[in-house]
C-alpha cells in the first residue's frame, strides 16, 4: 500500500477551503536542486482557482440578476473581471513583498504573475459555457444558471485537486468538496433570492 503524507492540523483548515499549494514531492526534490540565482518553482495555485471560481460564479449570479444581458457582454464581463482581479493580486503580493525584496526583478514579478494567473484562468470556463449556450438553445436564464453550475463545479474540482495534492486523507478530501459545495450553493441561493 503506498504511503500518503500526513496531513499536520493546522493544515487541515487550508484544505478545505481549497489554499493547499499544490507543492508535491516533485515540486520539493526540484526545489532542492534549483540554482541560489532562480527564483522558486511555481505551484499549482488552488487557492487562487478556487478563489477565482468563486469570483466568476459571482459575477454570473449578480449579471443575470439585475435583468437581461447580452451574451457577449457577459462573457466580456467574466474575462475583464478574472485579469482585473489577477492584476489586482499580482500588485498587492509584490508590493507585500517589497519589504523582503530590496530589487525588484522581472524574474520575480514574471513568477508572482504566473503563479496568481489561476485567478483570471478560473474564468474562463464559465465564459465559454456563457459563449456556446446558443448552441444548446439556453435562454438567458438558463445561460446564466449553466455558467453558474460550471463555476461552482470548477471550485469544487480545485478544492478537491488541492487537497488530495496535499495528501489529505479520503475524508478531508470530502470535507473540502462539501465545504466548496455549500459556498457555491450560497451563491446560488442568494442569486434566486435576488431574482425574485
Amino acid at each position: 500500500m503506498p504511503h500518503e503524507p500526513a496531513v499536520r492540523a493546522g493544515e487541515s483548515a487550508a484544505i478545505l477551503w481549497g489554499m493547499a499549494d499544490g507543492a508535491g514531492a516533485d515540486d520539493q526534490s526540484r526545489e532542492a536542486l534549483r540554482r541560489p540565482d532562480e527564483p522558486p518553482a511555481v505551484p499549482t495555485d488552488y487557492d487562487g482557482a478556487v478563489y477565482g471560481s468563486l469570483q466568476a460564479a459571482s459575477v454570473v449570479a449578480g449579471a443575470a440578476t439585475f435583468g437581461p444581458f447580452p451574451r457577449v457582454g457577459l462573457v466580456l464581463l467574466l474575462l475583464v473581471t478574472g485579469l482585473v482581479f489577477w492584476i489586482a493580486h499580482v500588485y498587492a503580493r509584490l508590493v507585500g513583498e517589497l519589504a523582503t525584496y530590496r530589487h525588484l526583478t522581472w524574474s520575480r514579478v514574471r513568477h508572482v504573475a504566473v503563479h496568481e494567473w489561476p485567478i483570471a484562468q478560473a474564468a474562463v470556463a464559465p465564459a465559454v459555457a456563457v459563449a456556446i449556450s446558443p448552441l444548446l438553445r439556453l435562454s438567458l436564464q438558463g445561460t446564466a444558471w449553466f455558467a453558474l453550475a460550471v463555476a461552482v463545479a470548477e471550485q469544487i474540482g480545485w478544492a478537491t485537486r488541492a487537497a488530495t495534492r496535499a495528501g489529505a486523507s479520503r475524508a478531508l478530501v470530502v470535507a473540502s468538496a462539501v465545504v466548496n459545495l455549500i459556498l457555491g450553493l450560497v451563491i446560488v441561493l442568494l442569486k434566486a433570492q435576488l431574482q425574485h
